[in-house]
């Protein structure tokens, strides 16, 4: 029997995460409870629609002068009561594209402007879930160049965060040594192995 759920109920109420009750079904045939998060309203989740289309952009974003070194942010998190390193991100605006959503993301987080890296595999850049027990929230690899000065003029006051431009041995000891998101994680065993005269080689 395939694993399935006959209704979900909402919890909450708040402005940003909900969290929803499943009545769940096993392979078995046993129901049992199953809860989720979603940044989404009723209508629109996954469970219902099964549409996957990103909700967030995840910006790789290396220096168009130097592009051995890599943009990174270091942010407080409220849930972990720390800071954690991280690439830029940030949720989608209505019908931003993904692009559109990092151009904008970057200059509010680090105050750099980026220039959108087309080239390579589009299996790429396709929405990605996150924390799949948790949520239904996906996100989408941005690749390019970031140039400009570094600011905090167009951050919001609830974002703590401190720009790092890395080179491979700074990447190297931040996944050593520093407490990591596992996307700049990964994006970061990407950089260390790429060729600075090739930098996004991997994508294909």
């Amino acid at each position: 029997m395939k694993p399935t759920f006959t209704g979900i109920k909402k919890q909450t109420d708040n402005p940003f995460l909900n969290m929803y009750a499943m009545d769940a079904v096993d392979t078995g045939g046993r129901h049992f409870g199953y809860y989720f998060a979603t940044r989404k309203s009723e209508e629109e989740l996954v469970c219902r629609t099964g549409v996957t289309k990103p909700d967030g952009a995840v910006i790789y974003a290396i220096l168009k002068d130097e592009p051995d070194k890599i943009v990174l942010i270091r942010q407080y998190r409220y849930p972990l009561g720390k800071y954690l390193y991280e690439v830029p991100a940030g949720l989608i605006d209505g019908d931003e594209t993904p692009q559109e959503a990092a151009v904008r993301e970057m200059h509010e987080e680090t105050g750099l402007e980026f220039e959108v890296y087309n080239g390579g595999s589009a299996a790429f850049r396709r929405a990605f879930y996150q924390a799949q027990g948790l949520c239904d929230e996906s996100n989408a690899f941005v690749f390019g160049y970031a140039k400009g000065n570094v600011s905090d003029e167009a951050r919001e006051a609830s974002e703590d965060i401190q720009v790092i431009i890395a080179d491979k041995a700074e990447a190297m000891r931040i996944l050593e040594e520093e407490e990591v998101s596992i996307r700049c994680a990964c994006m970061l065993m990407m950089f260390v192995n790429s060729a600075s005269d090739k930098p996004f080689a991997f994508l294909g």
